[in-house]
């Protein structure tokens, strides 16, 4: 079966009679509007815990006031029909003014991290990301959470909130699932047309253009740029936010392409603002 909990009190009282007997969980944060990237990640932790619990939440916090919070796709019972093959598990499908009461005040941050790449343009989201993640990890009390790689940023960002605060939890980070034309998986595609759908498959085009260019010796950094830029540019309607070649763990910008790096990249599509990334090893 697949059990709502609608409130945090209520959420509490079912994990707390999970760990009294000894039991694991495993949780799959999201803000609905689930497709096959989010099923990646619920069917590793289904293996992962004696428990599985999903959380369904649109998370006010991590938009700003510019940004599509009213847009956002949400079909609860659509994402509820979806997880039925990975019954039995729970949604935790809280309102906000449960979650964020009248008063709430309290912010987590990881300050270096969220200042760079997708933190230059969207001041305030990876606190926000931080301070909910931070909330379903208290109210929750997983042993495994779950997150995909395509936000790289967010997924480094949580690593290091979990060792700064001592959370007993570990983070699995799986790999991005991809489209027929290798475009990344987002809630956010939906809001393409047909024409920029098309467009969005210059993006991987570029990052596997990367990964061929680094694997054969290029080390220059600016070079490299420049082609990916370009290759990008060949689709007008496909306008480039930032371009980034940088240290996986750090996301601090590299002067040379002599070990791992991170290729990111965040662009617009029409009102579509779209994320994707490759890391990429030298041969």
């Amino acid at each position: 079966m697949i059990k709502v909990i609608r409130s945090a009190r209520e959420m509490f009282k079912y994990q707390r009679r999970i760990k009294e007997r000894g039991g694991t969980i495993a949780l799959v944060p999201t803000m609905g509007a689930l497709h096959e990237g989010h099923l990646s990640l619920v069917a590793a932790a289904r293996q992962k815990a004696d428990h599985l619990v999903v959380s369904i939440f649109v998370n006010p916090l991590q938009f700003a006031p510019a940004e599509d919070l009213s847009q956002y796709p949400r079909d609860f019972n659509a994402d509820k029909k979806m997880l039925e093959p990975f019954k039995p598990l729970v949604i935790f499908h809280p309102d906000a003014s449960d979650l964020y009461p009248e008063g709430f005040q309290t912010e987590v941050q990881v300050k270096s991290l969220s200042k760079k790449l997708c933190g230059q343009f969207r001041p305030g989201h990876f606190a926000g990301v931080a301070t909910v993640v931070a909330k379903l990890f208290n109210i929750v009390q997983p042993d495994h959470a779950f997150f995909g790689e395509k936000d790289y940023q967010q997924q480094l960002i949580i690593k290091k909130l979990v060792r700064d605060l001592n959370y007993d939890i570990h983070i699995h980070t799986h790999p991005t699932v991809r489209e027929y034309d290798g475009l990344a998986l987002s809630s956010r595609n939906a809001y393409l047309t047909p024409a920029e759908r098309k467009a969005a498959g210059v993006l991987y085009r570029a990052l596997t253009r990367a990964k061929k260019d680094i694997r054969e010796g290029e080390t220059d950094v600016q070079k490299l740029g420049f082609m990916l830029r370009r290759i990008i540019g060949f689709e007008p309607t496909v306008r480039i936010q930032y371009l980034s070649i940088v240290d996986p763990e750090t996301l601090e910008n590299i002067k040379k392409i002599d070990r791992r790096v991170l290729v990111a990249l965040a662009v617009h599509i029409g009102k579509t603002r779209l994320i994707d990334n490759m890391v990429i090893s030298p041969q």
